[in-house]
């Protein structure tokens, strides 16, 4: 895969318009270099929609790390 394909794969992920799971099919398995190439390329993982049976659980989390950052500060 050449850098222009890697850097069009990693796009398309922060865009959320392939998943994860897509990625690792395609050819970059180690999401540590999925990471890497975000960082290099400015952008951000993309934010799973806030829906489905774990939404509660995602929330109560948010909620945790809101508070510690709070209290950090």
């Amino acid at each position: 895969m050449t850098e222009s394909e890697k850097e069009k794969l990693i796009r398309q992920y922060a865009a959320g318009e392939i998943t994860w799971s897509a990625v690792r099919e395609r050819g970059i398995d180690n999401y540590v270099d999925v990471l890497a190439a975000l960082g290099r390329l400015g952008l951000r993982p993309p934010v799973a929609p806030m829906e489905g049976p774990n939404r509660e659980a995602r929330e109560r989390g948010r909620a945790i790390i809101r508070e510690a950052l709070k209290a950090a500060q």
